[in-house]
């Protein structure tokens, strides 16, 4: 009976049995940023329903990732997305040069590594990668000299709500030390 006792105490340490996310039902807020709300979507592939604004406007497959963003940027700013559809890596235009208009998004994005230093607000992305070649996408929430901090939907079952990236600042440009970050988008 003790050696029951303690190995069901090794698999809750190690989060295997009981984990935290079992607290959580698809749809249930997790956070906020400026009164727009994260929720919680369990595993990344979930997804539930369109979200379609009362005017018309595709906000995104609920509780993607791109799906918050997309709501935040709507929410908070009154901004849409001329091409409003595509995945999170696609969000971000690989042949714009640094500090250009991306006229589908109607937004500045700025490559990684940028003269322009990230600002709370903008929408950081990351490119695909073997378990996920649809990217990923966020909300900076904090910005400091050395460290940024994401808000984020649908990182993962596990994955918490908040992240913080190192940031640098290498040869006049701020560089966000994450391999899989594309760049940084903002409305100007």
């Amino acid at each position: 009976m003790l050696c029951l006792a303690i190995a069901l105490f090794i698999l809750q340490a190690l989060n295997l049995v009981f984990p935290d996310n079992l607290k959580f039902k698809v749809g249930t807020p997790i956070d906020s940023l400026n009164h727009v709300v994260v929720y919680y979507n369990g595993e990344t592939s979930n997804v539930t329903a369109k979200n379609i604004s009362k005017d018309g406007y595709n906000i995104g497959l609920q509780w993607q990732c791109v799906e918050f963003v997309k709501r935040y940027n709507y929410e908070h700013f009154n901004h849409v997305m001329p091409v409003p559809g595509g995945n999170a890596k696609d969000i971000f235009d690989r042949n714009l040069p640094d500090a250009s208009y991306n006229e589908k998004r109607d937004l500045v994005q700025y490559s990684n590594a940028s003269l322009k230093k990230p600002s709370v607000d903008d929408i950081l992305v990351f490119d695909g990668h073997l378990g996920n070649k649809y990217g990923h996408i966020a909300i900076i929430s904090k910005v400091s000299e050395n460290s940024i901090e994401i808000i984020q939907q649908n990182a993962g079952p596990d994955a918490p709500s908040r992240e913080e990236l190192k940031l640098v600042l290498i040869n006049d440009r701020w560089k966000v030390m994450n391999r899989r970050v594309l760049g940084w988008m903002r409305i100007e």
